[in-house]
C-alpha cells in the first residue's frame, strides 16, 4: 500500500480556490502524537480543544469544528475512529463525538507501517507539508503538532507532483530590485542578498502559479507575517495589516503596524505588479479578520 499516494490524494472539498486543510491538519497532529504514544488513542474531549487551535491558527477564517475532519479522516484510509460501543465513527455531531466516547487513532495498517519503517513518518509529514502549506510555516507547524519530520524529501506520487520553476526567485527579486516590498530591506553580504524571499501571494501549495505577478520580494519577517495572514496587499497595492495584530513594542509598531495604507515598494516599471485575483485570493483564504484603518493617503 502507498501511503505517501493516499497522503498526497486526501479528499477535500475544493472549489474557488478555497483553503480546506482540516484533515491534513488532524493527520500531522495524528503522526505527532503517535510519535509520542505508538499505542495510544486519542478521545475526541480530549483533544478537541487542541484541533480548534490548529485550525484557528493555520485553517481559513471560515469557523469549522474539528469534529468534521475527526469523522471524514476515516473516509482516506488512514484513520480509524472507534466508541465505547465499538468500531465505527458516530457521525460529525461534536455532542455525538463526546458522549459516545469516540475514539480515532491512525489505521492498523499505517501503524504497522510506521512500526516497520520508521523513516515514513517523516515523509508522509513531509508530503502533507508540502501540499497544503507554504514552506514559511513548516517549521512552526511540526513544533505546534509535536513531530519532526524527516529531512529529505520524499518521492511524491506522479499524479500528484507539481514542479516549480527555480527561476522564479530571481525573476522577483529583480523586479523588486532586492528591496523587500514591504519595508524596503535590501541587505547584502558582499554582492548576496541576505534575507530576502520570493514569497507567494497565492500559495504554490494551493496552485499558485510561479509567476512574477503572483511573487512580492520579502525580508524573512515581512515573508512570515504574510503567509500568517497579518499582513496583506489591497486595492491600489497598499500594505494590509490585519486588526487581530497585537504589538505594543517599538519595534512591532515600526515593522507592521506603520505599514498600514502604505504602498508595496516596486515593482519597478515594465515588470507586472501582482494579479487582482491572487491578491483577492490571500485577502480571502489568508489574511485574518479586518485591516486596521489608516491615515495614509
Amino acid at each position: 500500500m502507498d501511503w505517501l499516494e493516499r497522503a498526497a490524494k486526501l479528499r477535500q472539498w475544493t472549489g474557488n480556490g478555497i483553503r480546506a486543510p482540516h484533515k491534513p491538519l488532524l493527520f500531522l497532529y495524528a503522526l505527532g502524537r503517535f510519535q509520542e504514544d505508538a499505542d495510544g488513542a486519542l478521545r475526541y474531549s480530549a483533544v478537541e480543544e487542541d484541533l480548534k487551535r490548529l485550525l484557528a491558527e493555520y485553517g481559513p477564517a471560515n469557523r469549522t469544528t474539528p469534529a468534521y475532519p475527526f469523522h471524514h479522516l476515516v473516509s482516506d484510509g488512514v484513520w480509524d475512529v472507534r466508541t465505547e460501543r465499538g468500531g465505527g465513527s458516530p457521525g460529525t455531531g461534536v455532542l455525538e463525538l463526546r458522549a459516545k466516547g469516540a475514539t480515532g487513532r491512525l489505521a492498523p495498517e499505517l501503524r504497522a507501517a510506521l512500526r516497520r519503517e520508521p523513516a515514513l513518518l517523516g515523509r508522509i509529514a513531509r508530503v502533507l507539508l508540502d501540499q497544503h502549506f507554504p514552506p514559511s510555516l513548516h517549521g512552526e507547524l511540526c513544533e505546534a503538532v509535536g513531530l519532526e519530520p524527516a529531512v529529505e524529501s520524499p518521492t511524491i506520487p506522479a499524479g500528484a507532483r507539481r514542479q516549480r520553476d527555480r527561476r522564479m526567485r530571481e525573476m522577483v527579486l529583480t523586479a523588486y530590485e532586492y528591496r523587500c516590498a514591504f519595508c524596503g530591506y535590501d541587505g547584502r553580504i558582499g554582492a548576496m542578498p541576505v534575507g530576502l524571499e520570493a514569497a507567494h501571494v497565492r500559495w504554490w501549495a494551493l496552485d499558485g502559479p510561479d509567476d512574477l505577478d503572483n511573487g512580492l520580494c520579502l525580508c524573512a519577517l515581512h515573508h512570515k507575517l504574510f503567509d500568517r495572514g497579518v499582513l496583506g496587499v489591497g486595492e491600489g497595492h497598499r500594505i494590509l495589516v490585519s486588526q487581530k495584530f497585537v504589538g505594543h513594542s517599538p519595534a512591532a509598531r515600526q515593522h507592521v503596524t506603520a505599514l498600514a495604507g502604505r504602498p508595496l515598494t516596486g515593482p519597478q516599471p515594465g515588470a507586472s505588479p501582482i494579479a487582482a485575483h491572487h491578491r483577492s485570493w490571500h485577502t480571502k483564504q489568508v489574511f485574518r479578520g479586518a485591516p486596521r484603518p489608516t491615515s495614509v493617503t
